[in-house]
C-alpha cells in the first residue's frame, strides 16, 4: 500500500467514525430528551413544532456530545507523541 492510499484510508475511516459518532451521540440525545418535560416550556409538545423542537434540541445537545467524545479520543492519541 502506498503512503497516498494509507492517508486517504486513515481520512476516510475518520470521517466514518465522527459520523458514526456523532449519529449515536444525538440519538442519545434524543433518548433522553424523552424524559423532558416539553409542556411546561411550548404550548404543544405533541404536535408538529413541538416535536422538531425536541429534535432540533437533539441535534444540538448531540453534537456538542460528539464533539467532545472525539476531541476526548483525539487528545488521547496525542498522548503517545509525549513519551
Amino acid at each position: 500500500m502506498n503512503p497516498v492510499e494509507s492517508a486517504s484510508s486513515s481520512v476516510g475511516i475518520g470521517g466514518l467514525t465522527g459520523i458514526i459518532v456523532s449519529l449515536v451521540c444525538i440519538a442519545i440525545s434524543w433518548w433522553a430528551l424523552q424524559n423532558l418535560k416539553l409542556d411546561l416550556i411550548i404550548r404543544n409538545p405533541k404536535g408538529p413544532q413541538g416535536k422538531l423542537l425536541q429534535l432540533l434540541l437533539a441535534v444540538v445537545l448531540g453534537h456538542f456530545v460528539a464533539a467532545f467524545v472525539l476531541d476526548y479520543w483525539g487528545y488521547t492519541q496525542m498522548l503517545r507523541y509525549m513519551f
